[in-house]
């Protein structure tokens, strides 16, 4: 490997690891119900945050349907913080594409 591929290569790893960092530091939000419950997650998805507006339902008879609505916004987070990072590190795997075994 000549010494440009390796500097880049290099450089790579380097705007991988911050682009990861920056990913980890950054908050994500879910939310279910019209916004009666939501979430607050950091990029490596650690909940920070619950708030449930609770007059949005009768405990207890609501209390399964609560539970299913905080469910409902965790997913909702960790698929927006799933398509966030596949969005940011994708691009970096496109950039191997001009590698042998490398690109996709």
């Amino acid at each position: 490997m000549n010494q440009g591929m390796l500097k880049k290569l290099q450089q790579m790893q380097k705007d991988m690891v911050n682009a990861q960092k920056e990913l980890e530091a950054s908050t994500f939000f879910g939310t279910a119900a019209g916004g009666s419950v939501s979430v607050e997650f950091t990029g490596n998805k650690k909940m920070q945050k619950v708030t449930i507006d609770y007059a949005a339902f009768s405990l207890p008879d609501d209390q399964e349907i609560l539970e299913d609505t905080i469910l409902a916004a965790v997913n909702d987070c960790m698929q927006k913080i799933d398509e966030e990072t596949e969005a940011t590190m994708g691009q970096f795997s496109q950039g191997l594409g001009g590698l042998p075994g490398m690109g996709r």
